[in-house]
C-alpha cells in the first residue's frame, strides 16, 4: 500500500494562510514555492510547501523582507541544511571508524605530525613576495 501525501488546493491555502492566489501564483513565478501539479494542471501544496511558506511569510510580513531578500535567505537555509548534514555524515563516519583513526593517531610521533605541517608554512612564507611578507 502507497502512503498517499496529504495536499491542499491553492484556494484552501490563500484562506488559511489570508493571502491572496495571485500572491501564491507570484511566489511560484520567483521560484520560491514550487508546489506540483494534478493530471487537472491543479497546484498541489504538500506539508512541506506550507512549511516554507510560512517562512516566506513571516519574513515578509513580520520582517519586511523583500521577495530578493527571502530568496537569498531561502538559498541560504538550503546550503546551511546541506552543511548540517554533511557535518552528520563526516562526524558519524570519524564515530564508526574512530578506533582505527586513534590507532593510526597513536603510531605517529609529535616530531613527525609537526614536518608536514612546518613545511606547508615555509613553502607559504616562500610563495609570497616581499610586499606580502611586511
Amino acid at each position: 500500500m502507497t502512503k498517499r501525501l496529504k495536499t491542499y488546493t491553492i484556494s484552501v491555502v490563500a484562506k488559511l494562510y489570508e493571502v491572496h492566489p495571485q500572491t501564491l501564483r507570484m511566489y511560484e513565478r520567483e521560484g520560491l514555492i514550487k508546489p506540483s501539479r494534478s493530471e487537472g494542471n491543479t497546484r498541489l501544496f504538500t506539508d512541506e510547501d506550507l512549511e516554507r511558506l510560512e517562512v516566506i511569510l513571516s519574513l515578509t510580513r513580520d520582517l519586511g523582507v523583500n521577495l530578493a531578500g527571502v530568496e537569498i535567505i531561502l538559498n541560504m537555509r538550503e546550503k546551511m541544511d546541506a552543511m548540517q548534514k554533511e557535518f552528520e555524515r563526516f562526524f558519524e563516519y570519524l564515530r564508526t571508524h574512530a578506533d582505527e583513526i586513534s590507532s593510526h593517531v597513536e603510531g605517529i610521533s609529535d616530531s613527525e605530525a609537526l614536518i608536514p605541517v612546518t613545511k606547508v608554512a615555509r613553502a607559504q612564507v616562500i610563495e609570497q613576495t616581499p610586499e606580502e611578507q611586511d
